[in-house]
């Protein structure tokens, strides 16, 4: 298969997100989702840094700012909407409220962006002399708190909040610019904000872990953006020649950044794929009740299940252990559901791999790479009986024209 050319810059990238992301998406009927619910940074912030007024520094709240679509300052960064406002509106609803407006409604979904975000809370660069150039504290993990905080006022239990982001969309990212952006407007060096990179990733993936410990089942995460590409980094870093991509006059060293996280990110959300490909993650055998005791499997005979010092995991359904003895309703469902579909699956060989777990047309996922290259990992059960958490973590990262080599980008 030939490779193809590599063009544009930014400006492609942007637009095959996009395309991407409506390509994936508008397969399904509108009003497929219940909701939808946006964490990021300032790439997707509706207005939540604005909502307690306009700080003196933030020039983004005042004109030109909102001036193509809304005709005035909204508190987006942009001149009118922004990605995840395009995906609301290919379902039929409404743009999504900022978290922290008066009086909002969220019974449709909710962006719990905000400008300055990071993957990481503020202590972590604190720890390493950096938490001047982080200046706000609405990390990933600050923001999914935020999204715990409003549940009551959309959903009554906790089986109801499960039911209720099961047939809801979740957008996670960006995440990470800011994150790198700390040590690099710092006046450090690159290698410092690869040395945060490991660190960033694991905060991305534990976060959708959050979310889907809460009972997301579809996720969108996208990777981060090609800063060579930026007017930014292009003024503060200056280059030989050879250092610009021949086509787009990126920055090569900073976009084979972005695509190294963006790698690295798709690696962390394949092994949560397979972690939980089942409903049942990968782990030790640890028993959902129980407690501490001399090794790492939650069990100690001292204190069972159900006697002092023993508690209940959050989610029994991730566990196939219930006490440590016995297994958990879940476990018990896959063994009753799948004796008999493993007499119809020995009865017809031939349709085997059509049961297998693999990318589904049927929601609009492409079963090879889309011309936008949006690269989807499905992960679902999606036969009606068995128990799915039916996750899509559509990492949309990089168009095939600028980020397709880590060792040149040529922009």
């Amino acid at each position: 298969m030939a490779r193809p050319r590599r063009r544009g810059g930014a400006g492609a990238w942007v637009a095959a997100v996009l395309a991407a992301a409506l390509q994936v998406l508008a397969v399904s009927a509108a009003g497929k989702y219940r909701a939808v619910f946006n964490f990021g940074d300032s790439l997707v912030d509706a207005g939540n840094l604005v909502t307690d007024g306009i700080p003196d520094y933030l020039a983004t709240a005042r004109p030109p700012y909102g001036q193509t679509y809304f005709g005035y300052p909204t508190g987006r960064c942009s001149d009118g909407r922004l990605v995840v406002d395009f995906i609301a509106q290919e379902f039929g609803l409404p743009l999504l409220p900022p978290s922290k407006a008066k009086n909002a409604s969220f019974a449709r979904g909710a962006n719990f962006a905000i400008t300055g975000a990071t993957a990481l809370d503020t202590d972590f660069f604190e720890r390493r002399g950096l938490g001047k150039t982080v200046w706000n504290s609405g990390s990933l993990f600050t923001q999914i708190q935020w999204l715990r905080d409003i549940k009551p006022s959309f959903c009554s239990s906790t089986q109801d909040c499960k039911d209720f982001f099961a047939k809801s969309l979740f957008v996670v990212g960006e995440f990470g610019g800011n994150d790198y952006n700390a040590p690099l407007f710092a006046g450090k060096d690159l290698r410092e904000a690869y040395n945060l990179m490991p660190h960033v990733v694991q905060g991305i993936s534990d976060g959708v872990e959050q979310l889907i410990a809460e009972g997301a089942r579809d996720l969108i995460v996208p990777g981060v953006m090609p800063s060579g590409c930026f007017p930014v980094y292009l003024t503060m870093y200056k280059e030989p020649k050879e250092g610009y991509g021949s086509r787009s006059s990126c920055l090569k060293r900073f976009n084979t950044f972005s695509w190294v996280h963006n790698s690295m990110l798709k690696r962390a959300l394949a092994k949560l794929r397979a972690q939980a490909s089942w409903g049942f993650y990968k782990q030790l055998p640890r028993a959902c009740c129980g407690a501490p005791g001399t090794g790492p499997y939650n069990f100690n005979l001292t204190a069972k299940c159900g006697e002092p010092g023993a508690t209940a995991c959050a989610d029994p359904k991730t566990h196939w252990s219930w006490d440590g003895i016995h297994l958990t309703e879940a476990a018990y469902g896959h063994i009753a559901r799948g004796a008999p579909e493993s007499s119809r699956n020995n009865r017809i060989e031939a349709g085997a791999p059509e049961l297998a777990l693999r990318p589904s047309s049927r929601m609009g996922l492409p079963l090879s790479p889309s011309p936008a290259n949006s690269e989807s990992v499905l992960l679902e059960d999606d036969r009606p009986h068995r128990h799915s958490l039916r996750l899509r973590l559509h990492q949309l990262t990089a168009s095939i024209e600028l980020l397709r080599s880590g060792k040149e980008v040529q922009g």
